[in-house]
């Protein structure tokens, strides 16, 4: 039973990687949970910055922060927020697509591109696909630290309060559910006045008290605003990471218990037609006899 070895042999092959799915999906849905609670954890921070920041802004109508004003440079900035690790299902190539149209949209107005990946898949593509990589950031773990970030993000924010790019874009991956992930591209900067408008539904003129000046507490808030909106982001792309693979590992698994069963109908198939054939021959030996 040569044909049987061999099915047994495929048999325990699959029963092993359906223990490895197995335990992978346990450990995505453990860490999916303290990725979902980390992500909700930084949205009040950022909403809150940013009412601070309508209510400077309103103070003080006379000074406009850099990442507000609109220049006309012929180059863009890009941050693409990927995962290191692959075993996630569509979620990479879904934001990578995304990507590659708004590449392809700039390309085609005439203006160059420069890149900051966060993120071993997204480095390597923007690698293959030729684009100027100006900083990375890759092995983030399984919790993003801020002061990681900053360093690679900051290229791109000089560069625009320089005039250098006319606009910056961060491309990632939204998270909406456990079994729903949204794949965006949205524009970080220049801040515009709907994304400066404040969510309390309050028009109350008041103002601060500075320390040092009004213009200098400005400067360092909207950079901590934009910096949090990447944090957010890349706290979203996690939690959508841990969820797709945890969903990608049930689906692998779910799998390999289909063909583990399809293996074993045909194993048993094939043992009884043997006994049968062996059978037969014995029947036949006896009747010659």
């Amino acid at each position: 039973m040569a044909a049987g070895k061999e099915i047994r042999g495929k048999i325990k092959s699959v029963e092993n990687t359906k223990k490895i799915t197995k335990a992978m999906e346990m450990v995505a849905a453990s860490k999916m949970r303290k990725a979902q609670d980390r992500m909700r954890a930084a949205r009040p921070y950022s909403e809150k910055v940013r009412n601070i920041a309508v209510h400077l802004g309103q103070a003080n109508p006379e000074y406009i922060h850099p990442f507000m004003k609109i220049n006309d440079a012929k180059a863009a900035g890009v941050i693409v927020v990927t995962t290191d690790k692959g075993l996630c299902g569509g979620m990479n190539t879904n934001v990578l697509r995304a990507v590659t149209g708004k590449l392809r949209e700039l390309q085609s107005a005439g203006v160059a591109i420069e890149a900051v990946a966060i993120g071993n898949k997204g480095l390597g593509f923007l690698n293959r696909v030729g684009a100027k990589v100006v900083a990375h950031a890759t092995g983030l773990g399984d919790t993003p630290h801020l002061d990681k970030l900053i360093g690679p993000v900051k290229v791109l924010l000089d560069a625009y309060a320089k005039g250098e790019v006319n606009a910056v874009y961060l491309s990632y991956t939204r998270f909406i559910n456990t079994m729903r992930q949204e794949s965006v591209v949205e524009q970080l900067l220049p801040l515009s006045s709907k994304d400066m408008h404040s969510s309390s539904g309050s028009t109350t003129g008041w103002d601060y008290i500075y320390e040092p000046d009004a213009q200098s507490v400005i400067d360092e808030l909207l950079v901590r605003y934009v910096e949090s909106l990447i944090y957010q982001a890349v706290a979203e792309n996690m939690a959508s990471e841990q969820s797709a693979r945890m969903v990608a590992m049930k689906a692998a698994t779910d799998n390999a218990g289909t063909v583990i069963g399809e293996l074993k109908l045909v194993y048993n198939k094939t043992r009884q037609a043997a006994i049968t054939k062996e059978l037969s021959e014995i029947v036949a030996g006896a009747a010659a006899v």
